[in-house]
């Protein structure tokens, strides 16, 4: 590996600057997935720092979810790849939900790109809305709504959270969403009971994790890095009155997901 030390000739590196450094190096393979970190030694003389400048430089590409420790073995960068999400595609037009071997349109997604996807069985409540679900349902906080949470993984590996939530005289529509299993019909679960979905709106927007969701996604103790939270509100048609009829909840680790729009100019 080739030294490419940030000049910095008036003071030490600050450990932030050390691991934008490092993080480079990953982003473009030098330092290869599964491969092992320098020294602590190693790297403070390379860099000019002190030994404690790099262990807390780690510490913060640990609670990034760039490297993980291994007891007595050393830190090493993450195997996990991120996997593309085709927010523009996801389901629109043509869906490639499958019911024969059980894929829903974002394992098809995933399936596409070469990897394995899967998911939790799903958690099914009903519940009051919080006050952002009901603000994207139009309906007043504490309205009791029907809760779908799922874990998504690719390659064994959770990648996603997923919770959907349905105004409770659309889930009593679907039978299937109550059930707690995983679902796949062509066309989606609301089409296939006579509830299509006529508009999508997305929000987009940064965001931590709550420790709750850190746990869910088995994240680093301490995760600080970046996550995307996507929101996905589906109206109904004309039988619907152009009401909202499902809202999506994604969360996003930013190591673990890109999000992909395609649009013609």
């Amino acid at each position: 590996m080739t030294a490419r030390r940030p000049k910095s000739p008036d003071r030490p590196l600050r450990p932030s600057e050390i691991a934008t450094e490092l993080r480079s190096r990953i982003a473009s393979r030098d330092l290869p997935p599964g491969g092992k970190l320098p020294s602590t030694k190693h790297l403070a003389e390379e860099f000019g720092a002190t030994e404690r400048a790099v262990y807390d430089a780690v510490a913060l590409l640990k609670a990034t979810g760039h490297v993980i420790g291994h007891q007595g073995k050393g830190v090493f960068v993450r195997t996990n790849e991120p996997i593309e999400f085709h927010a523009h595609r996801f389901e629109r037009g043509q869906r490639r939900d499958d019911e024969q071997p059980g894929l829903d349109d974002w394992q098809a997604g995933v399936l596409e790109q070469g990897r394995t996807p899967s998911q939790d069985i799903p958690a099914v409540s009903e519940e009051p809305a919080a006050t952002d679900i009901a603000a994207w349902l139009r309906i007043a906080p504490g309205t009791p709504v029907l809760a779908r949470r799922r874990l998504r993984r690719a390659d064994g590996e959770p990648y996603q959270l997923a919770d959907s939530y349905f105004p409770l005289e659309i889930a009593r529509d679907c039978p299937e969403l109550s059930e707690e299993r995983d679902v796949s019909v062509p066309g989606g679960i609301l089409a296939y009971n006579g509830h299509p979905q006529s508009q999508l709106r997305d929000e987009l927007r940064p965001w931590l994790p709550t420790p709750d969701e850190s746990e869910r996604l088995d994240l680093p103790k301490g995760f600080a890095g970046p996550a995307i939270q996507h929101v996905r509100i589906g109206y109904g048609g004309d039988a619907d009155g152009g009401i909202p009829v499902r809202v999506m909840v994604t969360i996003a680790p930013g190591h673990l997901n890109t999000i992909v729009y395609e649009m013609e100019v």
